[in-house]
């Protein structure tokens, strides 16, 4: 089996809202749940991180995965 191309990628403009709704700062949230810089960059960048630290991150907000990431296509031209 041949591996294709991802067509998608992560947007992390949820956690943004989701953050700003329960007015908790970034870095409030990267000290609690001793988020690495390295990860916080993946944020930032629209990079994957894996699902052990997105659940994290669900637990600690209390809230839906919906909240924290969305998927978005990536367009050809990029």
């Amino acid at each position: 089996m041949t591996k294709k191309s991802l067509t998608l990628k992560p947007n992390y403009k949820p956690l943004e809202m989701t953050l700003l709704k329960k007015d908790i700062t970034k870095k409030q949230m990267k000290d609690d749940l001793r988020i690495s810089p390295t990860i916080m960059a993946k944020f930032s960048a629209g990079e994957f991180v894996s699902l052990t630290t997105i659940a994290y991150i669900c637990e600690y907000l209390d809230c839906p995965i919906e909240e924290v990431v969305q998927f978005e296509r990536i367009n050809d031209a990029e």
